[in-house]
This record gives structure tokens, C-alpha cells and sequence, in this order.
């Protein structure tokens, strides 16, 4: 991968990057590191920094990882690559060996930070804020019924916001 200038996000439409492309959240060390899928999120300006905010619910076997290190990667991959972005968004890393069920080939940034030779696209974040979901300041409690009353796979999200420190692509 090459180290680009943050400003090529300028040229990316962060709906279709995020909502539509999907994202995978990876965060630990070359030696004990976990993905997952994300279709929650998005990228902005705060704090006079480039930035990106992204939603794990605690009981994902990812978010240990991220708790326990600074850093963590966003990455983006073409149509191509949808089944294994499938594969690490409904099965656990807890369960099986993502990098053998998907074939993506895991691959180390000048961060130490880990993302995939796959990938069209690599943002290196560093941990800025974190801040846990609670269901009385949901203002719109539609929101709440629709996504976690009722919803399988646990509780309310910690939501991050990381900074965007270096970019990479192809």
C-alpha cells in the first residue's frame, strides 16, 4: 500500500464509503489482531482534525481490541471482495480464523497498526474519544425500539471517534 495525503477522502462520498461499501474495523498487533464489518459510521472534521466516528457494540469480540490498543484501521474494498467483508460481519473471530475463511492477506502499516493487501483503501486511526450508548438520551425512542429492543446480538453501541492519521491505498 501507499501512503497518500488525507485529502483524497476529499474525493470520496463517505455515505457510499461507509453505508453502501461497508468498512472493516481492525485493531491490534501483527501477532494477535481481530476484524469486523461495519456499515455505522462516518468521517468529518472535529477538534481541528480530520476524523472518523464508528459504532461497536461491546460484546463484539473486535471491541477488546480496540479497548486494548491506541490504534485501529478502517479499511474499504471493491464489490469484489463482499463475500469476506460478509464472512467478518456474521462470523466471530472468537469462532473461527477470519484471515483463513476470507483469503485477505493481513499486512502491517509503518503504525504497527494492521489492515489487508486487499484493500482499495486504509485509514490509520488513532483513538481520540469513546463514549457508551445509554437508552434515556435516546431523544427519538423509535430509534431505540427499532435497532436494539428487539434486535439479536446485544446491547447498546460504544461509539469512537478516531483521528485519521495517515491514509493508504492500492
Amino acid at each position: 500500500m501507499t501512503k497518500k495525503d488525507i485529502s483524497v477522502l476529499a474525493s470520496e462520498n463517505a455515505f457510499e464509503l461507509i453505508g453502501k461499501e461497508w468498512m472493516l474495523v481492525t485493531a491490534g498487533t501483527q501477532d494477535n489482531f481481530n476484524t469486523m464489518t461495519a456499515s455505522w459510521g462516518g468521517i468529518g472534521w472535529l477538534w481541528n482534525k480530520p476524523v472518523a466516528f464508528i459504532f461497536i457494540r461491546p460484546e463484539r469480540y473486535t471491541h477488546g481490541f480496540i479497548e486494548a490498543n491506541d490504534r485501529l484501521t478502517l479499511s474499504f474494498y471493491g464489490e469484489d471482495y463482499r463475500k469476506a467483508l460478509q464472512i467478518c460481519g456474521s462470523k466471530s473471530g472468537r469462532d473461527i480464523n477470519k484471515v483463513e475463511a476470507t483469503g485477505l492477506t493481513p499486512e502491517v502499516l509503518e503504525t504497527g497498526t494492521m489492515t489487508f493487501a486487499e484493500a482499495r483503501m486504509t485509514l490509520d486511526c488513532r483513538k481520540l474519544f469513546k463514549s457508551s450508548m445509554e437508552a434515556e438520551n435516546f431523544l427519538d425512542k423509535a430509534v431505540l425500539e427499532r435497532w436494539y429492543n428487539d434486535q439479536p446480538g446485544g446491547g447498546l453501541h460504544d461509539i469512537y471517534v478516531v483521528e485519521i492519521e495517515g491514509l493508504y491505498t492500492k
